[in-house]
């Protein structure tokens, strides 16, 4: 099933579709809903594009924890997801996000945002 996976998703490259990690998001983090979208990586930084609506940066985003999903999450979403809460910004406009995505995503974006008390520097 991974392969099939991984080979849909070169296909959706190749074939010129948005790219980014496939995730299922709640902002603020532990409240609202759970919206569709994409974690988007690029020149513009950071950020969080729903399938509708208006996409979210997440200038200095760290990955606070990851866990899975509780009963009640995985009504919401896939139960073998795993859940990354994330912090993003600093000060008054900052804020808080979960973001949950498959297992064999969970590297990808982890990557994308580093988990907090890594030096964005060390290799």
């Amino acid at each position: 099933m991974i392969d099939f996976l991984r080979r849909k998703r070169r296909e959706r490259i190749a074939a010129g579709t948005p790219d980014g990690i496939p995730c299922m998001v709640r902002h603020p983090a532990g409240a609202g809903r759970w919206r569709v979208g994409r974690v988007l990586t690029g020149p513009g930084g950071l950020r969080w594009e729903p399938r509708r609506g208006e996409p979210v940066p997440l200038p200095g985003g760290r990955a606070t924890g990851v866990r899975p999903p509780s009963v009640k999450e995985g009504i919401s979403i896939n139960p073998g997801s795993r859940i990354v809460t994330c912090t993003y910004g600093s000060g008054e406009p900052g804020g808080t996000i979960d973001i949950a995505v498959m297992p064999f995503d969970l590297r990808e974006l982890l990557e994308a945002v580093p988990q907090a008390g890594q030096d964005a520097s060390a290799p």
